[in-house]
């Protein structure tokens, strides 16, 4: 029998993670334990995507190619997705982590006219194309780490002309790096001209901003700060509902600082993901579950808040609501190290490893609503994968601060080796 020709074949791999059979359904539960693992395996790719996933020796009985990648003792993942990230932002808040050492909180920060308000500022300063410059260095250094998808908030705009500008910057970099960015409208902050007029501001932005960004087809999803201080709830309401109107699907900043009910909103609306959830009520965890409302959560946020609390991950899991994880990259929380997110999960969220690489990527595709084409290696989805330098996925949760990535393969090419760029 003749073998298939194919564009590139990966071989003998110690362990292919594939994580399929969820690509129509988050895993929940018990679920998010099973990885799909296959010993020794082989993943077969042609027209950027896999044709084939099995054991070494069937796969290479049934194909041929003149392109190989030996995985000898190495691990196969999908690509890590990055359910959460602000990641159009130019500047930096460096002065505030000493302000943070010393106790003042982020709230009192933003009061004083740092935090996003800083960001924003320094956002409205860039000229577009430096702003493209600033993010296409950002979504290269994310690649070289394994991160091959993110979902990308605009948010530091607090104008029309701004947002426009952040969210047209994202659309471009689609067309410029091999980096996948899903597009967010965020609505971030109350800008202090409008301290008293509140409810005139969320009315531009529902009536006039979101009609306008949805006409250009600008984003995907419309997202809130839903917090005490920021956008309460009515207010978040009358924005993700404007949302919906306009084909944008909503997501939530919920019970961040707070537990002012941003979960049970999400569950009301629908929102395809609730983000950070340090102060989930009863009602919220009900919520959630109920509307099938996935859990995305950013465990280094906490961590470079300094606040000492962390989501509870268990109950989530316990409670069978599927758990997704993001990096909340920003200026806030600057990390490019996607590893390092999986093992905060393990560490400070007390997600097992197989867990976490779940929530990193099948469930963190369906919290961007891409689980069909990205987030598992199975025949017919996009060859977004990684060859990682160890014998056991689990080292992922393990070893801390290094790149453990060999190759990064966006669409079966590859893009990144050994933390270095090819394109």
């Amino acid at each position: 029998m003749s073998r298939i020709f194919a564009d590139l074949i990966i071989e003998n791999a110690k362990q292919v993670v594939t994580l399929q059979g969820h690509s129509n359904e988050p895993a929940c539960g018990l679920q998010m334990e099973d990885l799909g693992i296959i010993e020794d395996g082989a993943v077969v790719i042609s027209d950027g995507k896999i044709i084939e996933v099995g054991l070494s020796k069937v796969v290479n009985d049934r194909f041929s190619s003149k392109n190989r990648i030996d995985a000898t003792g190495k691990v196969v993942t999908p690509g890590f997705i990055d359910a959460h990230t602000h990641f159009v932002f130019a500047g930096s808040r460096e002065a505030e982590l000493a302000m943070k050492i010393k106790g003042i909180e982020y709230m009192e920060i933003l009061k004083r006219g740092g935090g996003i308000l800083r960001t924003v500022r320094d956002t409205h300063a860039a000229p577009k194309q430096e702003l493209l410059d600033i993010c296409k260095e950002r979504g290269r250094n994310l690649l070289t780490y394994g991160t091959t998808t993110i979902e990308a908030k605009s948010g530091y705009g607090l104008t029309l002309r701004d947002e426009l500008k952040s969210l047209e910057v994202i659309n471009e970099l689609n067309r410029t790096i091999p980096l996948t960015l899903i597009p967010t409208f965020l609505a971030h902050a109350i800008p202090p001209e409008y301290a008293d007029r509140v409810s005139e501001y969320v009315t531009g932005i529902c009536d006039d901003w979101i009609p306008q960004i949805a006409q250009k087809k600008l984003a995907d999803f419309c997202d809130v700060f839903c917090e005490k201080g920021v956008f309460d709830i009515d207010d978040s309401r009358r924005i993700l509902e404007a949302g919906k109107r306009n084909g944008l699907l909503p997501r939530i900043h919920a019970d961040e600082f707070f537990p002012l009910g941003g979960a049970e909103l999400a569950g009301e609306v629908r929102a395809v993901s609730a983000d950070h959830l340090l102060h989930l009520s009863k009602k919220g965890l009900e919520s959630l579950k109920a509307a099938g409302v996935i859990a995305t959560l950013l465990p280094a946020a906490p961590l470079t808040l300094m606040i000492n609390s962390y989501p509870d991950a268990r109950l989530l899991i316990s409670n069978d609501v599927p758990v997704a994880l993001g990096s909340d990259l920003s200026p806030s929380c600057w990390i490019e190290n996607y590893q390092l997110i999986l093992a905060l999960a393990c560490y400070e969220l007390r997600m097992t490893p197989a867990e976490a690489l779940t929530a990193a990527t099948i469930n963190a595709a369906h919290a961007i609503r891409q689980a069909h084409d990205i987030g598992s290696i199975e025949k017919g989805k996009n060859a977004d994968l990684l060859v990682l330098n160890m014998s056991d996925y689990r080292f992922l949760g393990y070893r801390l601060g290094g790149n453990q990535v060999n190759t990064v393969l966006k669409k079966g090419i590859p893009v990144a080796k050994e933390g270095k760029l090819l394109q």
